[in-house]
């Protein structure tokens, strides 16, 4: 991460994400697929690192390998081709995305970690009980629930961050710069697609905000004489 200045010399802590270019490598369309979308390609591979099936495609529509390719939903596919690059500009300042990625990996960690469980008290005799899960039973039904918080593998899981802002698209650079963190390491793979949440103008979110205050004021009591 880092920051930025905007106009009114306030800081805004982004991200900073390299957006391919992208290649379209496959079309699918409502007669062939039952569904409309486009296949994008990200990253150089050599061709023997390339399993026969998508060798087989690149080849016949005439690309390069891609190391990694992700579907992607539309609704109009007319104005995608095969090998078009799709760059940062897809994207503009002001528009909200989601982002998913894989986590960092935290390895085996225990309860107070993974869950944020409080532990054991330090006093009363217990003096090795201060990170310890506590009763995963009960009498009656002389087992384990499913479902149970325990201690094991943390980290290294699919992560979708909703509604990030765009500060700053570069079609040159091809970087886009989100507002806040995204999940995952340095140099890992993100996907950027738009919000799935409803987003309210700035101003609309003001007035509701001044709206809600003014509902909730206390009525005003009659001073005793």
């Amino acid at each position: 991460m880092t920051q930025i200045f905007d106009a009114s010399g306030n800081i805004i802590p982004v991200t900073m994400i390299s957006a391919g270019p992208c290649v379209v490598t496959a079309i699918r369309t409502k007669e062939k697929n039952g569904y409309t979308a486009i296949q994008l390609g990200y990253g150089a591979i050599k061709d023997k690192a390339v399993n026969k099936p998508s060798a087989g495609n690149f080849k016949k529509n005439n690309l390069a390998p891609k190391k990694l390719l992700q579907e992607f939903r539309v609704a109009d596919i007319s104005s995608y081709a095969l090998g078009q690059e799709i760059k940062a500009d897809v994207f503009k300042p002001g528009d909200y995305v989601d982002a998913t990625a894989i986590t960092k990996g935290k390895g085996f960690a225990g309860t107070v970690k993974r869950h944020g469980f409080r532990g054991g008290p330090s006093t009363h005799g217990q003096s090795d009980r201060q990170r310890a899960p506590g009763g995963i039973g009960a009498q009656g039904f002389q087992r384990v629930l499913p479902g149970l918080r325990m201690a094991g593998h943390m980290g290294s899981e699919y992560v979708t961050i909703q509604r990030l802002e765009v500060v700053s698209a570069d079609p040159e650079k091809n970087i886009i710069l989100v507002r806040g963190c995204v999940p995952g390491v340095n140099r890992c793979i993100v996907v950027l697609n738009k919000t799935v949440k409803k987003v309210v103008a700035p101003s609309a979110a003001a007035a509701g905000k001044k709206a809600d205050k003014k509902k909730a004021a206390p009525p005003a009591r009659d001073k005793k004489k």
